[in-house]
């Protein structure tokens, strides 16, 4: 088990400037590692392992105090073969993106998968991230679709980084749950998908077909995948123009519209209950 390092008192030690560092996208992308805030965030990254059953907490930052009130956090930690540093509230505040840190930040490695592993996994349910930029929005995308049950999310190679901190702490550990594969071309993320057997339908305001009326004529029941735009001006047409249809979330009050991760939990939900309601099993690969 690897020992708890001395506590850390300067900010400008080596391994700070390294996880600090990560706060970027050009670093992340060039070590391939990605920061973890908070104990929900740390405590998914500790029980988790890449597919090559490595590790994917590979350090941890905790000051005293929250070493303390989570001892079990930073005893998985431990358990999982990351280097655990005792470090100041100073340390903490210089590597945190957060206005007030909660003492714990992990340093994890990525977690993508590959487009092709998605699609021979044969997934019912898919939530494809299109021009989507910003990345409170695609982190609670990505957490809704962890808790419809959907098996895997797709971002584009026009949406945002996954691994923004702000995306991390969005999606409140959903990124050690289901597979994601990033920088996939739209085009060929629904060429894909529609090769595998899976229809797909792009969420937007405009859209030539209503949710309820898609429900009531039971034509949801099979293989989905919605495709999310960008909040502000939803889907290009060239986009829209790719999927076997464009729906609309019918807005029956008084409301202008809904944000982008309120649509795609109506979305992913309607789809996840239609599915079960058809008798569909949550993936063609289970019995």
């Amino acid at each position: 088990m690897p020992p708890v390092s001395p506590e850390l008192i300067s900010p400008r030690s080596a391994r700070v400037s390294a996880a600090r560092r990560l706060a970027k996208r050009n670093f992340r992308g060039k070590d391939r590692l990605f920061l973890a805030e908070g104990p929900q965030a740390v405590r998914e990254g500790a029980g988790h392992r890449g597919a090559d059953g490595s590790a994917t907490l590979v350090e941890l930052f905790a000051t005293v105090e929250a070493a303390e009130r989570y001892a079990d956090i930073v005893g998985e930690a431990r358990d999982a073969g990351a280097r655990v540093h005792l470090a100041s509230e100073e340390v903490i505040a210089e590597i945190s993106t957060t206005v007030t840190p909660q003492g714990l930040v992990g340093v994890c490695r990525f977690l993508d998968t590959p487009f092709e592993e998605i699609l021979a996994a044969r997934p019912r349910l898919v939530a494809v991230l299109a021009h989507v930029r910003d990345p409170g929005n695609a982190g609670t995308v990505l957490r809704c679709a962890d808790a419809a049950g959907a098996e895997a999310v797709i971002l584009t190679d026009a949406s945002v980084d996954l691994y923004n901190p702000k995306a991390v702490r969005a999606s409140v550990g959903s990124h050690f749950h289901l597979p994601v594969a990033v920088g996939v071309p739209v085009e060929r993320a629904v060429a894909g998908l529609q090769e595998a057997g899976v229809r797909i339908l792009a969420a937007d305001g405009a859209g030539d077909r209503d949710l309820d009326e898609e429900l009531d004529k039971g034509t949801m029941g099979g293989p989905t995948a919605w495709v999310f735009g960008n909040e502000a001006w939803g889907l290009p047409e060239e986009t829209r123009a790719l999927a076997d249809a464009v729906v609309r979330v019918p807005i029956h009050g008084k409301a202008e519209s809904l944000n982008l991760a309120t649509a795609a939990a109506v979305c992913l939900y309607a789809s996840a209950r239609a599915q079960r309601a058809s008798g569909g099993c949550r993936s063609v690969t289970e019995s």
